[in-house]
């Protein structure tokens, strides 16, 4: 394995216990990705977003953090306009909340509905998001932009997508490694495919059917599997144990330690 100082692992802040999770953070050199800010009901409520900010930046935080932005139903390339016009201005909301609470990059879904599998839907699907994400993507240079798989089937779309993107320096694709591991192509050929675009990542475990969020080496993914393709095709990218229970961020550190992937 490449050095471990080459990695940059995140784990999910628990505002609520937020000395415990700085705690781990410093014990393992850990970064953070905010997710208080993509619940609507927050995005809505100003005085309550600024709360939560304030209470994180009243503590010494992690040299670097993410944020992942606002998903539900955010459908930027919609055909129907008001649709399209909320779904930009939460896309907005989150990057003006990630330079307030001072994250480096925001990740959001790309959205993109497997039912609707034409070749003239995802040919539309492209040059539209093109348009868009490359628009975002100019007016909003200080920050990196990390558009993840959700609902994809493979990873051809996000590849072509991201040709289309790619000469913007501040985008990459944030490859949600679970995700891609309940799809019917192997998540190492994910990162096969998409590796060259790849500037974060996503781990939690499952047992192949649903998106459970379970403690990494606590379901059925190959970890092994994982570690030769981050190796390979993912090495610069950086990490995040995307799972909530402290007890679950614990022991998929201890995991990925006792792996031999990070000290």
């Amino acid at each position: 394995m490449k050095d471990n100082y080459m990695k940059k692992i995140l784990i999910i802040p628990d505002i609520k216990n937020l000395d415990e999770s700085l705690s781990l953070a410093e014990k393992y050199s850990l970064g953070f990705e905010y997710n208080d800010f993509f619940i609507p009901s927050v995005l809505d409520d100003a005085e309550k977003a600024d709360e939560i900010i304030r209470t994180y930046k009243e503590k010494t935080l992690p040299d670097y953090c993410t944020l992942h932005g606002a998903f539900f139903d955010v459908i930027p390339f919609s055909p129907d306009e008001k649709i399209r016009d909320i779904s930009l201005m939460r896309i907005n909301q989150s990057i003006d909340t990630a330079r307030k609470v001072g994250a480096s990059a925001v990740v959001f879904h790309t959205n993109y509905n497997p039912f609707l599998n034409s070749k003239d839907y995802i040919s539309d699907w492209i040059e539209k998001n093109a348009v868009i994400w490359g628009k975002i993507l100019g007016d909003n240079a200080d920050v990196s932009i990390y558009l993840e798989n959700m609902f994809d089937t493979s990873p051809e779309i996000m590849s072509a997508l991201s040709e289309k993107l790619c000469s913007h320096e501040n985008y990459g694709v944030c490859l949600d490694y679970a995700h891609a591991s309940l799809s019917k192509v192997p998540a190492y050929e994910w990162a096969e495919v998409l590796g060259k675009y790849v500037k974060h990542i996503h781990i939690n475990d499952n047992d192949l059917v649903s998106d459970l969020h379970l403690a990494w080496g606590s379901g059925k993914i190959d970890k092994d599997k994982f570690y030769q393709a981050y190796e390979k095709y993912l090495g610069d990218a950086t990490i995040l144990v995307e799972t909530t229970p402290m007890e679950n961020k614990r022991t998929s550190l201890e995991v990925l330690k006792a792996d031999g992937f990070i000290d």
